[in-house]
């Protein structure tokens, strides 16, 4: 099981329109929250996915510094509810900082995470770096993974 990483414009169609609805599917009707989603951001990021049986079920996107905040970041990270609890997001997440590590030579990696994620992004070497906001409606806290230089 491995995920791809392609940029914006290496999507096809299929693999675009999959990763949209994914997110439409969880962030606007499941979470019930209605925002932007089409931020500007999707053109300048490499997407991370997942599909099954011909359907997206995990993606993430991943961006450079300076696209949304001054360090790389991983966000729109979701999980099709029927794969939760299959160890899918963390291997998602373990392949996206796998990933920035080795393409881009990051040192740091910023995320904004839904405060109910807390606990699983601090397992993956997260920590809390701002005090709780809200995001769409929803609580968050910026987190920062720093790598150690050997």
């Amino acid at each position: 099981m491995k995920f791809e990483f392609k940029h914006f414009s290496e999507l096809t169609n299929e693999e675009l329109y999959g990763i949209m609805q994914l997110r439409a599917e969880v962030f606007v009707v499941e979470q019930n929250c209605v925002y932007n989603d089409l931020d500007g951001h999707d053109k300048e990021a490499i997407h991370q996915f997942f599909t099954k049986d011909g359907v997206v079920v995990a993606c993430s996107r991943l961006l450079k510094p300076g696209a949304r905040f001054s360090d790389c970041s991983i966000g729109r990270v979701v999980v099709k509810e029927s794969e939760r609890g299959t160890g899918l997001g963390i291997q998602m997440m373990e392949e996206a900082k796998d990933y920035i590590l080795k393409e881009w030579k990051a040192e740091k990696i910023k995320i904004s995470a839904q405060k109910y994620l807390q606990k699983f992004y601090e397992e993956l070497g997260f920590v809390v770096i701002t005090e709780e906001y809200l995001e769409d409606g929803i609580p968050h806290f910026g987190m920062l993974l720093e790598y150690k230089k050997q």
